[in-house]
C-alpha cells in the first residue's frame, strides 16, 4: 500500500539511517531503493534546507528542498516532513509542490499585473479629472484632456475584455467538433476588424497599412466560432499595431498537402529577438513594454490565441528575424476542417 502511494515514504531507524523506502522516495531524493539501504539520510540527502531542518530536530513543521530531476527553467520543489515513531525512528514523507508552487506563483503574478495594468489609467484619469475640477480650463485644453481620458477608459475597458474572454475560454467545455463555421464569414470578419484598426493606427500618418488578405477558402470548421475569431483576429491585430505605417501584413488561408490548413500572418515589422520567442503566449509578457502601451496592447493577446489553439487540437507556430519581421501561424487539424478549398476571389 505505501509502494503504492502518490507521495514519497521513507523509513528511518534510530540513527538515520534508511530501513527502507518506495519508489517514489527513490525519484524525490535520487535514492537506489536497494544500494542505498542503511545509509546514513544525511549523506545522501544534502541539501541545506533539509540538512537544517533535521538537524535542528523541530519535527511539527515540515520544510521546502530541491528535488532530483529538475532544470534550471523548472526546478523541482518538494516538501518534506519527518515524523517520529517507534522507539527513535523517524517516518520521512515527501510531496512534489513544484506544479502548486508554480500555480501560485503565476497567481501572483497575474493579480499583481492585473492591478498596475489597471491601475495606470486610473491614475492618469484621476489627475486629468482633479485637474478638470480644480482649474479654469478653455474649450481645447477640455477636449484635449477629455480625449486623454478616453483612450484610457479604453485601454480599461479592452484589458477587462480580454481578461473575460481568457477567463471564459478557460472555463468552459472543450469545443466540439458538431458546430461548423463557414470560413468565408470568419475570414472576411477578420479582414472587416483589421481594416478598421489600421485605420486608427495609421490616421494621420502618410502611409497606411497594405494589408492583403489571400484567396478566401470555401468549406467550413468545427469549433467555437467566438474562440476563433479572437485567435485570429489577435494574430491579425497584432501585426496592425507593431508594422509600421506603410508597411506590408500578408494574411493567408493555405491547405496543407495531409489534410491539414494553415492560418498565417506575416508582417514586415520590426520583428522579435530570438530569446523572447518562447515567451510570448505567457501572459502580460512583453518584449518591450512601453511600445505594447503605446499601441494598445494588454499583453493578453498571445495567450488568449494559445488557449484557444489548443482546444481545437491545432498548433501554433511563431517564426521572426530582428529588423525582417514575423509570421505567425495555426495550423488546424484535418479532423475540424470540411470542404476548405481556396479561391480565387481575395479581399485587399
Amino acid at each position: 500500500a505505501i509502494q503504492a502511494s502518490p507521495n514519497g515514504v521513507v523509513l528511518l531507524d534510530a540513527q538515520g539511517r534508511i530501513e527502507w523506502c518506495n519508489h517514489i522516495a527513490a525519484e524525490h531524493f535520487g535514492f537506489d531503493a536497494q544500494r542505498d539501504l542503511q545509509q546514513q539520510i544525511g549523506n545522501l540527502v544534502r541539501d541545506p534546507a533539509f540538512a537544517a531542518y533535521y538537524a535542528d530536530a523541530d519535527f511539527s513543521r515540515g520544510t521546502f528542498m530541491h528535488g532530483r530531476g529538475g532544470t534550471a527553467s523548472r526546478p523541482v520543489r518538494l516538501s518534506v516532513h519527518l515524523h517520529p515513531y517507534g522507539d527513535g525512528r523517524r517516518l520521512l514523507l515527501s510531496r512534489d509542490v513544484t506544479a502548486l508552487e508554480q500555480a501560485e506563483a503565476m497567481r501572483r503574478d497575474f493579480v499583481a499585473n492585473v492591478s498596475h495594468e489597471i491601475r495606470t489609467p486610473l491614475t492618469v484619469m484621476s489627475g486629468f479629472v482633479e485637474t478638470m475640477q480644480s482649474l479654469p480650463l478653455d474649450e481645447g485644453q477640455r477636449e484635449r484632456y477629455l480625449g486623454f481620458m478616453a483612450q484610457q477608459a479604453q485601454r480599461m475597458q479592452t484589458l477587462v475584455s480580454d481578461l473575460l474572454t481568457l477567463s471564459s475560454i478557460e472555463g468552459s467545455p472543450a469545443p466540439s467538433n458538431s458546430e461548423w463555421i463557414v470560413l468565408r464569414d470568419l475570414l472576411a470578419q477578420c479582414a472587416r476588424e483589421a481594416e478598421a484598426l489600421s485605420g486608427m493606427v495609421t490616421a494621420g500618418q502618410p502611409k497606411a497599412h497594405a494589408l492583403r488578405f489571400g484567396p478566401m477558402p470555401e468549406g467550413s470548421i468545427a469549433g467555437a466560432s467566438s474562440e476563433l475569431l479572437s485567435a485570429l483576429s489577435n494574430l491579425v491585430s497584432n501585426a496592425v499595431r507593431y508594422t509600421p505605417a506603410g508597411g506590408r501584413i500578408d494574411v493567408r488561408w493555405q491547405p496543407l498537402p495531409d489534410g491539414r490548413a494553415e492560418f498565417s500572418v506575416k508582417d514586415t515589422g520590426p520583428g522579435i529577438a530570438s530569446e523572447h520567442l518562447s515567451r510570448l503566449t505567457e501572459r502580460f509578457y512583453r518584449v518591450d513594454p512601453s511600445r505594447s502601451r503605446e499601441t494598445g496592447g494588454t499583453g493578453l493577446g498571445l495567450a488568449i490565441v494559445k488557449h484557444v489553439v489548443q482546444r481545437h487540437g491545432a498548433e501554433l507556430r511563431i517564426e521572426s528575424t530582428q529588423g525582417q519581421g514575423s509570421r505567425f501561424a495555426i495550423v488546424f487539424p484535418a479532423s475540424r476542417l470540411r470542404g476548405a478549398v481556396p479561391q480565387t476571389a481575395s479581399i485587399q
